[in-house]
């Protein structure tokens, strides 16, 4: 079984190389990075947690 992470860039980013973050969601954590900086620090959060940061950042 690969380890490697599948990271997604929102859809509102542009190529205009803005402040962007990438995700790559796994079953029960969701790891984040900076899309201009893919080899440094990623941040990992676990799953219920990213889906109430979204929740929380949308205002639904």
């Amino acid at each position: 079984m690969s380890t490697e992470l599948a990271w997604f860039k929102s859809s509102y980013s542009d190529s205009e190389g803005g402040e962007c973050i990438e995700v790559a969601a796994r079953p029960h954590v969701v790891h984040v990075r900076d899309s201009k900086h893919t080899s440094g620090p990623q941040l990992a959060f676990p799953a219920a947690s990213w889906a109430a940061f979204v929740v929380y950042a949308s205002g639904r």
